[in-house]
């Protein structure tokens, strides 16, 4: 079941949020549901759902396990900065 919320927000703010849900094809109480659920979400550790294109880029480079790639990071910014 779901609960009732009354939101006082400014004037632009919310213009803004309507044409952002027009132009993603929902709502704007969806949009703040799904803000809510994600922030939420991050709390528990839970799976935050990506945006399409991450998803889409997600896992298209096949990453060579054995290098330690940390360490490498740490090395460059190393010599680059010491």
């Amino acid at each position: 079941m779901g609960k009732t919320l009354t939101l006082n927000i400014d004037q632009t703010v919310f213009e803004k949020a309507e044409i952002y849900a027009k132009r993603t094809k929902k709502t704007v109480p969806q949009l703040v549901e799904e803000y809510l659920s994600s922030i939420s979400s991050k709390n528990k550790g839970d799976d935050i759902q990506l945006e399409p294109i991450t998803s889409q880029l997600a896992g298209i480079i096949d990453l060579d396990e054995s290098i330690n790639h940390k360490e490498i990071l740490a090395d460059t910014l190393t010599e680059r900065y010491i």
